[in-house]
């Protein structure tokens, strides 16, 4: 039985505290004021040398991620390869823990752990830094997937600055039995605003700005002021597009929660708690109310993804 060199990558979500939506840009993509905060719910991303390329996937949701070369994490190989004049030979394996289809960033998570992952599997010795501006090309969120702790993301949310945090915040995440795709809720918001006669294109609408509350919030540790600040502008539009999303957020709130927040995009929705005492009891309510098929405890800042060896059975890949 022959064994290999594989690096194994455990990759964290994120939850927008703040996902302020301007005009959609000549590029499609829409100018955002974000404040992201990485949580400890994880992704894991083995990476083993191999003949080709190829992806396979575990866990929760597995079945809706394309385990080709058209996946997020297969992307961000090839990138890196041909930035280093690099054969992309490497069997990426993908256990899924972040909801899939949750606006939590599961696929730009599993990008940023590809991209922290081959830099080491091939030595290339790339800063963390570099490896953000790597991961701007390949999606907004990847960026701070690969920065993780809290940040400030500005143009698409990919222009991170790096934000200190007084204390750390718990959270209960509740998932939804259905996904929403980002881009058919950006067209929705769009699709509102231009029946309501209101602009809609970039050069049109104010860029958003990052609200300073929340962020003084957010540094002073101060949990009420950020339970108050927290904001989401696709919130409204998600939940025309699935109702049943008001019945999570209330079950939520009427267990205690200090707030509640749609992730992203949705369909998650994260709640604001006290302390990890309380999210276990929020979670618990969550789930009696059959308003979400799961709740995941977790807390944040955390950091961003670190490689480290692991021994896989070359027979395997």
């Amino acid at each position: 039985m022959s064994y290999k060199r594989s690096i194994a990558v455990q990759v964290p979500a994120k939850v927008n505290l703040q996902l302020s939506v301007g005009g959609r840009r000549d590029d499609g993509f829409h100018e955002l004021a974000s404040i992201y905060l990485a949580v400890s719910c994880f992704d894991s991303v083995t990476l083993t040398p191999a003949e080709e390329l190829r992806v396979t996937v575990s866990g929760a949701g597995a079945g809706a991620v394309p385990a080709d070369e058209s996946n997020i994490a297969a992307q961000a190989v090839k990138l890196l390869a041909e930035e280093r004049g690099i054969h992309p030979g490497v069997h990426v394996h993908l256990d899924k823990r972040i909801p899939v289809q949750g606006g939590m960033a599961g696929g730009s998570a599993d990008a940023a752990g590809a991209l922290v992952g081959c830099n080491a599997l091939w030595n290339l010795g790339i800063s963390r830094q570099g490896l953000v501006s790597l991961g701007a090309e390949l999606g907004s969120d990847v960026p701070f997937s690969v920065l993780g702790g809290a940040a400030y993301g500005s143009g698409r949310g990919e222009r991170l600055t790096s934000l200190p945090t007084g204390v750390t915040y718990h959270w209960v995440f509740a998932t939804a039995d259905f996904g929403l795709s980002t881009p058919e809720v950006f067209a929705e918001q769009e699709r509102r605003r231009r029946d309501a006669g209101l602009p809609w294109a970039a050069d049109a609408i104010p860029s958003p700005r990052m609200s300073q509350k929340l962020v003084d919030a957010l540094v002073d540790g101060n949990i009420a002021a950020l339970a108050e600040g927290l904001s989401n502008d696709l919130e409204p539009v998600a939940m025309s597009m699935r109702p049943e999303l008001a019945r999570t957020f209330k079950a939520g709130t009427s267990a205690g929660a200090l707030a509640g927040i749609l992730c992203g995009s949705g369909a998650t929705v994260g709640f604001l708690v006290s302390d990890r005492r309380e999210a276990e009891t929020v979670a618990e309510q969550l789930l009696a109310s059959g308003t979400c098929t799961s709740a995941h405890i977790a807390h944040g800042p955390v950091p961003g993804p670190e490689a480290e060896e692991a021994i896989t059975n070359g027979e395997s890949s």
